[in-house]
């Protein structure tokens, strides 16, 4: 990199989703890109004067939760079908970012994902907005790159 080359961060719109390696249709937003480390106090006997802090496990505090426009296609719909009658079949989910090119430049890999919770979009006569269906992933965290 040339000394006062601009390095521009990723807008949020450049993205895709991937189930199983295969690109799950145009998203209009992904939230639950969160992880975070538990912290553990460790209380030393006859040292008063503080508490150590010890890292613990990786902890995911929010599901991962997909919104897109309803089309024709049911393979999101199926998948939460099939778990609401006990078939869980878990899946690994990418998130991608882009850069303005459409070259991928982050990857978040969310390992044995499956839907818990699914919601159709609000309807209402009086505007023109796009139908938004929601899916709420649970996952085993993410995976390491």
């Amino acid at each position: 990199m040339a000394t006062g080359e601009r390095k521009d961060p990723y807008l949020t719109f450049n993205f895709a989703v991937e189930i199983e390696g295969l690109v799950a249709g145009g998203f209009n937003e992904v939230s639950g890109l969160q992880a975070e480390i538990e912290v553990q106090d460790y209380r030393e006997g006859g040292v008063n004067e503080y508490i150590h802090k010890r890292a613990g496990p990786a902890r995911y505090p929010s599901n991962l939760t997909l919104k897109r426009g309803m089309t024709d296609t049911t393979t999101l719909w199926s998948w939460y079908c099939d778990v609401m009658q006990g078939k869980i079949v878990r899946k690994n989910v990418s998130v991608i970012l882009m850069n303005s090119a459409g070259e991928e430049k982050k990857r978040w890999n969310f390992q044995k994902a499956y839907p818990v919770k699914w919601a159709g979009p609000g309807l209402k006569s009086s505007t023109s907005e796009v139908a938004v269906e929601t899916l709420e992933l649970a996952h085993d965290g993410l995976a390491p790159r």
